[in-house]
Formats: C-alpha cells, sequence, structure tokens
C-alpha cells in the first residue's frame, strides 16, 4: 500500500491509506474518520530515548543493571543498541507520560540538563506523535568521571588501602 499526502485549502494535511484517513493539523491534534491510529509504548520510548541521547550531559541512559546488559547485548555481533533503553512511558489515547533514569557527565548542571531534556524530549514526542506529554521525569542515577570506564587499559598500581 502507498500513502497519499495531500494539503487542503484550510492548512491541513490528509493521509491516506486503505481505508483508513487521518486528519492532521500543525498542532499536532488529529481528527479520525474511517479509521483510528494506535501508537504503540516502544515507539514513545525510542523517541524519547533519541531525544534524550541528542542533549550534550548525557553520558548513558538506564541504571547500573541495565547498562551492564546493554553492554554485553553491544558485544554481540549483529546486535543493536536498545534505544528505549533506561526509558519507561505510559501512553494513552491523546497522552503520554515519559520517565528516564539517566548517568550524567561530571560538571554539567543537572538542573539545566534535566530542563533541556525534557524540552526535547516534549517536543520530539509532541511533534512525532501528536500525543501530549504531560510529564517528563528524571531520575539521575549516577555521574560519569572521564577515565571512569571499566575499558580503560591502566597499568597503574592499586591504592594503598587507607582503614585495615
Amino acid at each position: 500500500m502507498t500513502d497519499t499526502v495531500t494539503t487542503k485549502t484550510d492548512g491541513r494535511t490528509a493521509a491516506k491509506r486503505g481505508s483508513g484517513h487521518v486528519v492532521a493539523d500543525s498542532t499536532g491534534s488529529t481528527e479520525l474518520t474511517g479509521g483510528r491510529t494506535t501508537i504503540a509504548d516502544v515507539v514513545v520510548s525510542k523517541i524519547a530515548g533519541i531525544a534524550t541521547r541528542e542533549i550534550e550531559g548525557v553520558h548513558a541512559l538506564g541504571g547500573g543493571a541495565a547498562r551492564a546488559v546493554g553492554m554485553l547485548r553491544d558485544r554481540i555481533p549483529g546486535s543493536r543498541t536498545n534505544l528505549s533503553q533506561g526509558v519507561s512511558v505510559e501512553v494513552g489515547e491523546k497522552q503520554a507520560a515519559v520517565d528516564i533514569e539517566l548517568v550524567a557527565e561530571y560538571g554539567v548542571s543537572i538542573a539545566d540538563l534535566a530542563v533541556a531534556i525534557r524540552g526535547n524530549v516534549i517536543s520530539a514526542v509532541e511533534r512525532m506523535t501528536g500525543l501530549e506529554v504531560t510529564e517528563v521525569n528524571i531520575a539521575v542515577s549516577d555521574v560519569h568521571l572521564e577515565g571512569d570506564d571499566e575499558d580503560d587499559d591502566t597499568d597503574e598500581a592499586p591504592a594503598e588501602r587507607r582503614v585495615h
């Protein structure tokens, strides 16, 4: 099947596929005639995950266990990065709520980081899905220090124990 897109004189765009007909205006609201559009949670989760990763100061998404599983998965040939790692969503018919768990880069203002993430996630989800984002909750579970990666190969001697 192919999509047909037509711009109407009132500024709205109609897209037809088969018997379904969806009319969307520039605000993202949809008027359904002859069909229904559903958006899976995983779609909103991926959009939110990508939008979060676009913000400078985000080191990784997810808590410790999720990141460990993600690192294992990344080592498997042919596997893909889980774009929704660290993101959970609740999607209703017209609204969505997003929860994000992340690791921030050291030195970044976490308050400014949260504001930037919220703005980018809300903009991306609302623009791409037409859903109203009611909230974006952000949990910063760790701060990444440069040189703190497990992959670093250092030949330094272990530090002497200060407590016995």
